[in-house]
């Protein structure tokens, strides 16, 4: 038995053992049967069933180790179906998400960011007031991945109204936010036990375009770290412009004018920003023309170099439809093939297959099976992509082909009230 155990395992590592079915010549190897069995003896009989027994273990040996179970973070507009952050454990082997529920209860946390440690988090808190001085707040969470709680760390205000995006750097020692409200940005240290410091610098954005119902002043819309960690690039809607500021991590510092800019075309209004898997490119997302536009990247001072700009909707789309929509948000899939873009109006998800050289062709538009779509993400794996529908308290959870870029509901649901942000990090 010792013996056969041993050679069926030097044959599943890729070897040339094979085990005798019988003396005739019948016999397994790691590629499989080398021949039908044409008679079974006792003791190959035992044989067989000892390799099928190592065989399953294997299988299920290899099933563990790809199985994977994360926490999903959902932040929300609070009102009468949300009070705070909700949350989930998600198994990306079977795509099953089991709810938490509420695990923090706080103010419009729309938006949420991830400590590189994977345990703590941190939350836009989207209000114009803060202890009853002008201004947002940010909150900081400990994460208890046994129960999936959040345990506040403290607050900080943004000095800027409406903090709307944040992310932190790759160090884990700043914070940075946008103020949509404020049309500003600012930036707090982080301490070593996951709390945030009171703000070390804040930019007032100065500027309008072409729309005076949505452009006569600035609305910095979301923030995202260069690939380096030496820049934060900024999305201000009411500018039509992609700002880029250094920044110190050591002193989570922001260079008070910017490293360079970019304009979007008149009346776009740059809302999210996403970088390509090589780091070559970024794909912008315009909110107010439903578009996405593609930048070729240079290190030095993070500029963009506009490649071009295409629609987010069907072509065939009735003008007076296509007006009603505007766009959230964009994400590359993990394997740099495809860009997703929300829109909220004709409530889809555009696909486009992306040609490795900042180029996009529209592939599809998915419906998400509710009402305005705000943020998505792609969970780790890769494998499914969950989709926030603010309108209908409703979040969608799809498989997506990777070959293809498809989408497909898995039939999963979730119900949370005005979902605006998901973010993952792992239970373990």
């Amino acid at each position: 038995m010792q013996r056969l155990t041993a050679e069926f395992m030097e044959s599943a590592r890729g070897g040339q053992a094979s085990i005798p079915i019988q003396p005739q010549g019948f016999f397994f190897n790691a590629r499989g049967p080398r021949c039908l069995l044409a008679r079974m003896t006792p003791r190959s009989t035992l044989q067989a069933t000892v390799v099928a027994g190592s065989l399953a273990a294997l299988s299920m040996t290899s099933s563990t180790a790809l199985a994977e179970t994360y926490l999903a973070y959902v932040g929300t507009y609070t009102g009468p179906n949300s009070a705070g952050i909700h949350a989930w454990r998600f198994d990306s082997s079977t795509g099953v998400a089991t709810p938490i529920g509420l695990v923090a209860k706080t103010s419009n946390p729309t938006f949420l960011a991830i400590h590189p440690d994977g345990k703590h988090l941190y939350a836009a808190n989207e209000t114009d007031t803060w202890q009853g001085k002008p201004g947002g707040y940010v909150t900081a969470y400990r994460i208890d991945k046994a129960t999936g709680k959040l345990v506040e760390l403290g607050q900080q205000s943004t000095v800027g109204g409406g903090p709307c995006h944040l992310n932190v750097d790759a160090t884990g020692k700043a914070l940075v936010a946008v103020n949509y409200g404020g049309g500003s940005v600012v930036s707090f240290p982080i301490h070593a036990d996951g709390s945030i410091g009171e703000h070390v610098s804040f930019i007032q954005h100065r500027g309008s375009s072409v729309d005076q119902a949505r452009q006569k002043e600035p609305h910095a819309h979301s923030v995202n770290l260069s690939p380096d960690n030496h820049y934060a690039l900024v999305c201000d809607l009411g500018m039509d412009q992609v700002l880029s500021y250094a920044l110190q991590p050591s002193t989570a510092k922001l260079t008070e004018h910017p490293a360079s800019s970019v304009r979007l075309p008149p009346g776009s209004g740059p809302r999210h920003l996403a970088f390509s898997t090589d780091h070559q490119f970024a794909f912008v997302n315009g909110e107010m023309l439903s578009t996405v536009s593609s930048f070729r990247f240079t290190k030095a001072h993070a500029e963009l170099t506009r490649i071009g700009t295409v629609s987010t909707l069907p072509p065939d789309l009735a003008p007076e439809k296509a007006r009603a929509n505007s766009t959230a948000e964009v994400r590359v899939h993990p394997n740099g093939k495809f860009v997703y873009v929300s829109n909220r109006g004709h409530d889809s998800i555009a696909v486009f297959r992306h040609d490795g050289h900042g180029g996009l062709t529209r592939l599809s538009n998915v419906s998400t099976g509710g009402r305005t779509p705000r943020n998505f993400n792609f969970d780790p794996s890769g494998k499914y992509l969950w989709a926030e529908n603010q309108g209908s308290d409703s979040i969608l959870i799809f498989s997506v082909d990777a070959k293809s870029g498809d989408l497909k509901p898995t039939g999963q649901t979730l119900k949370v009230g005005q979902p605006v942000c998901v973010r993952f990090v792992k239970d373990h």
